[in-house]
């Protein structure tokens, strides 16, 4: 197939699409309809899955590399809160030296799988001065300052529109799932707020802290949203929880380590699975 005059081909990565979708299909136990992403110290919930099939990042064809500590490499098949869900225990960073597309490769796929809603979790820093390390903040918009975008390129108009909506880029129905499920659990410390991602991966200086609280977010990470604006694009409802590891004053800066963020996420961990079983059952 020869692309249009002053195109680009865009069959090389549909293909790659494709053959890992055909690698899949064979081996899924039932068609998932939920897809859940575990980010930094979150990795835990794989634990719950009943009836699961594990398969390794690097057995399907063209999946990505996780390089990062506490990210598994792992597509999990199986149940959870009563679902068929398909749980990516772990994911890659642009920071790694990937492209953002391959970033979002693993959601492309699964999109073409037939799940219908996507859960993207995250560990992030706080920007609001009202959070604390433990806050769980249900994604309600967010700012994408990533220098490149996964939706870039050729668009496959089979896969979603050349330029996909964003005007609620979080479902309404799945943020209030959430919230009426913390407050049945009684957790505390659960709300919703803007998250910003950048490229990493070095750390926010107290003047970049600064600038992103100044410009609307209340927590900033360096993952997430390559896969939420391809499970978007793909027409996939989608819940956005970041647990927030740590909580820094511009003003009086402390020094931020990975292995303390690691360890506080591993913390709030329990609290996060408590929320995503009570809301995966009244999806």
């Amino acid at each position: 197939m020869n692309p249009k005059p002053g195109t680009r081909n865009p069959e090389p990565y549909r293909q790659q699409v494709e053959e890992a979708v055909d690698f899949l299909r064979s081996r899924l136990p039932a068609r998932p309809e939920i897809l859940i992403q575990l980010g930094t110290g979150l990795g835990a919930l794989a634990e719950s899955m009943e009836d699961a099939s594990t398969i390794a990042y690097s057995a399907i064809p063209h999946f990505p590399q996780s390089t990062v500590t506490s990210h598994a490499g792992n597509l999990i098949l199986g149940q959870l809160g009563g679902r068929s869900v398909a749980l990516l225990q772990g994911r890659f960073h642009f920071y790694e030296g990937y492209s953002t597309r391959e970033v979002a490769f693993p959601v492309r796929v699964l999109s073409r799988l037939g799940v219908q809603a996507a859960i993207i979790t995250n560990a992030s820093g706080g920007l609001n001065p009202d959070y604390s390390p433990g806050t769980i903040m249900v994604m309600n918009d967010h700012l994408y300052l990533l220098p490149e975008n996964p939706l870039r390129g050729p668009n496959v108009d089979e896969w979603g529109p050349r330029f996909p909506d964003l005007s609620t880029p979080y479902d309404a129905g799945l943020q209030e799932l959430a919230r009426n499920s913390a407050v049945e659990l009684g957790l505390d410390e659960v709300t919703g707020g803007t998250y910003v991602c950048i490229a990493g991966p070095s750390l926010e200086t107290p003047a970049e802290t600064r600038y992103l609280r100044m410009i609307g977010a209340d927590a900033v990470g360096m993952s997430s949203l390559p896969e939420i604006l391809v499970a978007i694009h793909a027409g996939l409802r989608v819940l956005g929880l970041s647990v927030v590891a740590n909580v820094n004053d511009p003003d009086n800066f402390e020094p931020i380590l990975l292995e303390d963020i690691v360890a506080a996420a591993e913390r709030a961990e329990p609290r996060l699975q408590q929320l995503l079983l009570h809301t995966l059952r009244r999806i």
